[in-house]
């Protein structure tokens, strides 16, 4: 949940007749979710923004599921993904289920020769390798390795990379992503104990302003479509906005671990979250401190949801054979835990280095065919010890 922002030029009271400096007037445009009742922004465009000049192609682009009923451990190879020149043909949909699209990333080149919304879904994008600047209708954010970047659905963006190797992952919600609600009081600031504040939010700035007519290629996702759109103005005509409804940042080198005397539970590295999903931050900490603690995490059963770990860096003390780019998903229904012999190396440690990011879902999550290109196959045997894998 972010706070009041503002940039650009505003009335001084809302839905008022704002004059521009040469005549005529401004058009305002409440941009609003749950109706009327959620998050918003009011913004005023130099042009009416409903200029809509052709509807082009629409293509399907729902991700193909090869495994709807998973119930096996798995790990995937991100690094495989192919890069691709094209930002959304770039994106390869791995995880998927009703609430979200998990997926890697690997564009080469900047989003520039259209604009691109989603109407469907809030974006979440993690920049694991590469930078630039994520440029929207209301302001732009720098990014660089490390970053998430929450775009709220219908946002008109683009992206300029000032790297060709980059490596993304990205998350389409179809439920609105907010800072986790255990962490604000109930004016909505995030309170003392929060792993982070308000002060390491990356927000909008240099608000784009372009007053030119002409043909603007806009490619909308829609119910698992992508439809063409051709605008008559530059869709980045806006002379300024506020609210809460805005794309805004934040660095997982920011998040501020929280640990404990024994093993702290997972829920302690909580990011983000939605009424379906979660999203949580593992970074460089201190290990647990009782003298008898095992840093290790305890087996656990996953019964109500199916957890994803995305490897970013560092050293996973939990598993073995783990490298930058996998993935690992175990399914709810089944328990797992630390790999053997991980509970035994990690008893007199005292930090750990490891920089991941773990998804949990409420409801089970499908394989696409792009997935089973990633899965290495054996991972499910990996708790096994040499002699039980032999026999």
């Amino acid at each position: 949940m972010p706070i009041y922002h503002k940039l650009g030029k505003l009335p001084t009271k809302r839905h008022t007749q704002f004059e521009k400096p040469d005549g005529g007037l401004y058009y305002e445009e409440l941009f609003g979710t749950v109706g009327f009742e959620g998050m918003s922004s009011l913004l005023y465009h130099l042009h009416r923004p409903t200029q809509v000049k052709q509807v082009g192609e629409s293509k399907d682009i729902t991700p193909k599921v090869a495994v709807d009923r998973n119930m096996k451990a798995r790990k995937l190879i991100g690094f495989q993904v192919p890069p691709a020149d094209d930002f959304l043909e770039s994106r390869v949909p791995l995880l998927v289920n009703t609430d979200l699209i998990f997926g890697l990333a690997a564009p080469r080149k900047s989003l520039r020769d259209y604009f691109y919304k989603n109407a469907d879904s809030d974006e979440l994008l993690f920049i694991h390798k590469g930078s630039g600047v994520l440029r929207t209708m209301l302001g732009n954010i720098s990014f660089e390795y490390g970053d998430y970047l929450i775009i709220p659905r219908g946002m008109i963006y683009q992206i300029d990379f000032t790297t060709e190797d980059n490596r993304l992952l990205y998350l389409e919600s179809h439920h609105p992503i907010y800072t986790p609600k255990k962490y604000r009081n109930w004016f909505g600031q995030l309170l003392e104990h929060s792993p982070y504040c308000e002060r390491d939010y990356k927000l909008p700035e240099q608000l784009e302003t372009y007053n030119e007519k002409g043909d603007f290629l806009l490619k909308i996702k829609k119910q698992g479509y992508l439809h063409e759109l051709m605008y008559g103005y530059h869709p980045f005509d806006v002379v300024g906005y506020d609210g809460y409804n805005y794309p805004w940042g934040f660095s997982i080198h920011n998040f501020e671990p929280i640990t404990g005397r024994v093993h702290q539970p997972p829920p302690v590295h909580l990011t983000f979250e939605t009424s379906a999903f979660v999203v949580c931050s593992f970074c460089p900490r201190l290990y647990d401190y009782h003298p008898k603690a095992v840093p290790a995490p305890y087996n656990h059963s996953n019964i109500d949801s199916d957890e994803v770990l995305y490897y970013v860096d560092g050293d996973f003390m939990s598993r073995n054979d783990i490298a930058q780019g996998h993935i690992t998903l175990h399914p709810g229904g089944i328990p797992h835990g630390p790999h053997p012999g991980a509970m035994e190396r990690s008893l007199g440690k005292t930090r750990t280095e490891e920089l991941a990011v773990m998804v949990d879902t409420f409801r089970p999550l499908m394989l696409t065919e792009e997935a089973l290109k990633l899965d290495d196959g054996k991972y499910y045997l990996s708790w096994l010890s040499e002699n039980e894998a032999i026999n």
